[in-house]
């Protein structure tokens, strides 16, 4: 089986890589596409990074029974941060009968030189390239292990959907219905309240448990209590 690898802390997944995903997967000789969650990137700031149950649950919410489609929490078990080398090294060996092939955005490729044991990885691996803003086509390596792939040009980024929730905008149509829903339903990346909001807020919660409160009927505590599970699938 041909296996795309698309990584990322999808921080959070959003309507620019379900397109680019969708693109590739149809138009390339791939037979499936893997959403690998990174847990931190050497590169980034893990300030505002969502817990990694969190960032997969949007992901498995995007994703949902699309059959091209996966999500992957192997970088979860692997020593942190995460390389990419040691990644494909283990899926490799997971895995010896797909054909992987990992899949970047161009604007990654000025700083390609500083992965770790790069040279190892281009033995390894081969790349499908999806075209990035402010990246042109010269600028990309002119190697074999190289295929540039004309994707839809995506000026989306997660940094602006967390922006602008922080900000208070709707930008729910830049998400997956089920991923907004989710990011709503648990306040991710909203602005800090200050105390006075924050004791505001809390207020407004006790006074709303206090209206809605209802008497327990005594039958009703021999009821099983219903659990829910975060959906993790592991590569």
């Amino acid at each position: 089986m041909r296996v795309g690898l698309f990584f990322g802390s999808f921080n959070p997944i959003h309507i620019g890589h379900l397109a680019i995903a969708n693109y590739i997967v149809e138009f390339s000789q791939l037979n499936q596409l893997w959403f690998v969650v990174s847990p931190q990137s050497p590169f980034k700031n893990k300030a505002r990074l969502l817990s990694e149950y969190h960032r997969i649950e949007l992901v498995n919410r995007s994703i949902e029974d699309d059959l091209r489609f996966r999500s992957s929490s192997i970088e979860f078990k692997l020593p942190k941060p995460s390389f990419t080398i040691d990644t494909i090294t283990y899926l490799k060996e997971k895995h010896p009968d797909h054909d992987f092939k990992m899949i970047m955005g161009a604007d990654q490729i000025p700083s390609f030189h500083k992965w770790k044991n790069v040279e190892e990885l281009k033995k390894q691996i081969g790349f499908l390239v999806y075209p990035r803003p402010g990246i042109s086509n010269h600028e990309l390596p002119d190697s074999q292990e190289f295929e540039l792939i004309e994707a839809p040009l995506m000026e989306i980024s997660s940094s602006f959907i967390r922006k602008s929730i922080q900000d208070g905008k709707d930008v729910k149509h830049f998400l997956h219905p089920e991923a907004w829903k989710y990011i709503q339903e648990m306040g991710f990346y909203k602005r800090n309240l200050s105390s006075p909001e924050r004791r505001k807020t809390k207020d407004e919660r006790r006074k709303t448990s206090i209206l809605s409160f209802k008497p327990i009927k005594p039958h009703s505590l021999q009821q099983p209590i219903r659990q829910t599970f975060f959906r993790i699938t592991s590569f």
